[in-house]
């Protein structure tokens, strides 16, 4: 029995350890909380919830109750990163409370999928104040600390600093504030070496389904497309638990990192372990290095598609009828991304009309994508609320009548 329980506490790697993490009244912060909780670490949780949300479940104080359930001891501190005055005060009471600081999560973060003549300065600078600014403002003040533990991290949930053109042109303003946190892992990594802090980035390879994506993606199928939270949980353990030597200013993807730690089986992680299909991919992370130029294959490929969705938008005319566009009674303008931005139109506002160039009726949404899924989308190989979700799909104009195509995709499909 003795040698049972030594065994457990030894392999208890953070258990004592005193974990600060942003953001973790939900979702992955919270995730990662219990999974550190369960080796007996101090947690703070330092985020907004204090009182709970009408769309979103849990706050500081329900997290704090779960973790210390699970085995961790728990400080809660109502804080707003972009709040200077916040965070010393969390950081005072962590110190206070359980002697330092030994771990860093920043995990809060802040989202807007709108191009740059939709992004109010507003939201603009509410995802640079808590994703950039924020990490950085927990970061520089925690470090002091930090340089006293013998086992200091900093983990910041952001993606590789990936500069395919692809993940800017969108959501420019995002990408940005998003890369603000990823820049403070290249920096400070470098800069914290010799005081023995690492400093790396995490991020997940699929969309990880929290009650944030639900109520965001209005889509039944996000749950079934993502994995769970505990999948970047248990990714990040397993970096907390390694040596600050021998890992620092590094940019991991979580399934990488547990296929590394020897996690051959990820359908554990699967939110509907029976789905066998493609699983939604989470933003930045390309199947192959981008280097700027297109070949020649690429070219091709670009031109077929060309071809296709012309031929979608023929097939769909054709099909067309007053009972099909019955319901819906809404015009849609598509614009399909490329060199030179082409447009085809669905008018079901009547009989039902559809082609290429622009309706005569005034669209009540635009819809933009790249030819390749709005082909998918048409297909039925993308859903339209899970494209949307994902970024795959820009909407412009009435949401609602726009999530409405999905069931009218679905009468055209088996028409043709």
């Amino acid at each position: 029995m003795f040698y049972v329980t030594l065994k457990y506490v030894l392999f208890r790697k953070l258990s004592g350890l005193t974990v600060f993490i942003t953001g973790g009244s939900r979702g992955i912060g919270k995730a990662i909380a219990l999974k550190a909780a369960r080796d007996g670490a101090n947690i703070v949780i330092a985020a907004k919830t204090a009182e709970p949300h009408p769309k979103l479940p849990g706050t500081i104080y329900t997290a704090a109750k779960e973790i210390e359930e699970a085995g961790g001891n728990c400080l809660p501190c109502v804080v707003d990163v972009r709040e200077e005055n916040q965070v010393v005060d969390a950081i005072n009471k962590t110190v206070s409370k359980f002697g330092g600081i030994d771990i860093v999560v920043n995990n809060a973060s802040a989202i807007s999928l709108t191009p740059t003549l939709d992004t109010d300065m507003k939201r603009y600078d509410l995802m640079h104040n808590i994703n950039t600014r924020g990490t950085f403002l927990v970061s520089k003040l925690c470090i002091p600390y930090l340089r006293k533990s013998k086992h200091a991290h900093i983990l910041n949930i952001s993606p590789p600093l990936n500069m395919n053109p692809n993940w800017f042109r969108d959501h420019v303003a995002y990408t940005m504030a998003k890369y603000g946190m990823s820049m403070c892992v290249l920096g400070m990594s470098a800069e914290l070496r010799a005081d023995n802090i690492a400093v790396n980035a995490l991020w997940p390879r699929t969309a990880i389904y929290t009650a944030a994506v639900e109520m965001l993606s209005g889509s039944g199928n996000a749950k079934q497309l993502s994995r769970k939270p505990e999948i970047v949980a248990d990714a990040a353990y397993a970096v907390l638990c390694r040596s600050v030597e021998n890992c620092t200013g590094q940019f991991l993807i979580d399934d990488e990192v547990l296929q590394h730690e020897g996690v051959t089986d990820l359908s554990q992680y699967l939110n509907d372990p029976t789905y066998k299909g493609d699983l939604m991919m989470d933003f930045f992370l390309d199947e192959a290095p981008h280097d700027g130029f297109n070949t020649g294959k690429e070219i091709a490929k670009k031109k077929s598609g060309e071809d296709n969705i012309e031929k979608i938008f023929t097939k769909i005319d054709a099909h067309l009828t007053p009972e099909v566009a019955k319901g819906t009674n809404a015009c849609f303008l598509f614009v399909v991304k490329g060199e030179e931005d082409r447009t085809y139109y669905v008018d079901l506002t009547g009989d039902g009309l559809a082609g290429k160039g622009k309706p005569t009726t005034k669209p009540d949404a635009t819809l933009t994508m790249e030819a390749e899924k709005l082909e998918e989308l048409f297909n039925g190989k993308l859903k339209a609320g899970d494209a949307y979700m994902s970024g795959k799909l820009k909407i412009s104009g009435s949401l609602m009548k726009a999530m409405k195509l999905e069931k009218l995709m679905k009468l055209l499909k088996a028409k043709y």
